[in-house]
């Protein structure tokens, strides 16, 4: 091994917890840059996401997963597979359980498949400034009361304070392998760019939008290349289709006279230019493809 790395520790960790437990926050603030959307609504992770945490001695792989749930779709059955395979060959696993909502089934559900996974197992209990000292206190008793696992360690984390962060980062790399870096020092997400364009476009849609809407838009980039303005200077110009699966949907995403899209467009190309580091032309249809969640060729165009 090369002697720059004889102390260094890198391995794979995966981030699972239920639906809107806090996992793409937490990955976003470990990894230190926004590698994952989120949003208010539960299963807002669709993808399995690697965000990369460059640490001084150390790189963590972080597999931020969607939220197991119970599947009423083809597709909640394929995220559900995901966060499966995910628990696979890992080097420690964190269960994200949020410190302001009891430990329910979907939790205990979820520890029993983390527990058969043997391999280190962090509990995160996300959310810590939602709740107070003593409701904080009684959280942290009754993590590790549950019966039959035995974590690593227990850190109380605040994603969007930066509480913790730094310190959950260094608990867990002490329980990686010796290892020389398995992805560049500068590099943050092995995501493409394409995936992350559409990722983006997809969070600025679900701003605002309630009850089962949120589950039915997906985004596909259909094209996405640099071209010149008249002034000679370069933009990228991306052309994308936003889903839905009902003509009545369709209405809500475009609103009154295309208002709501263009707010869409607009924070999606804000979101889109900080990320590409130069300014977009964007495109946005939206189209309707009948019940796409439970058709197997459709979720296949789309991705899943």
């Amino acid at each position: 091994m090369n002697t720059e790395f004889e102390n260094f520790r890198a391995g794979f960790v995966s981030v699972v917890g239920r639906p809107n437990a806090g996992k793409s926050t937490l990955t976003n603030a470990l990894v230190g840059s926004k590698v994952a959307i989120t949003a208010d609504q539960p299963e807002t992770t669709r993808r399995i996401i690697r965000g990369i945490v460059q640490l001084e001695q150390g790189q963590l792989i972080v597999v931020d997963t969607p939220g197991m749930h119970r599947p009423r779709t083809l597709l909640g059955e394929r995220l559900n597979d995901m966060v499966r395979e995910s628990l696979v060959d890992m080097d420690a696993i964190m269960v994200c359980l949020p410190a302001n909502e009891p430990i329910g089934p979907g939790d205990r559900f979820l520890l029993e498949k983390v527990k058969a996974a043997q391999t280190p197992v962090f509990a995160v209990v996300t959310k810590a400034d939602l709740v107070d000292k003593a409701a904080m206190a009684d959280k942290l008793i009754e993590i590790s009361q549950l019966a039959d696992i035995k974590f690593a360690e227990i850190v109380p984390v605040s994603a969007v304070r930066g509480e913790q962060i730094e310190l959950l980062a260094e608990l867990v790399a002490k329980q990686m392998p010796v290892s020389p870096p398995l992805y560049p020092r500068d590099m943050a997400t092995d995501q493409s760019e394409e995936t992350m364009v559409a990722e983006l476009i997809r969070e600025a849609a679900l701003v605002g939008v309630r009850e089962e809407l949120p589950h039915s838009i997906a985004v596909l980039v259909e094209e996405m290349a640099p071209r010149l303005r008249k002034d000679g200077s370069e933009l990228i110009a991306i052309q994308a289709d936003v889903y839905v699966e009902r003509p009545s949907q369709k209405g809500i995403i475009i609103g009154k006279k295309g208002a709501r899209l263009r707010e869409v467009g607009t924070r999606a190309r804000s979101s889109l230019e900080k990320m590409l580091g130069q300014q977009v032309y964007l495109d946005l249809h939206v189209r309707v493809a009948k019940e796409w969640q439970r058709d197997p060729k459709l979720l296949s165009r789309l991705g899943f």
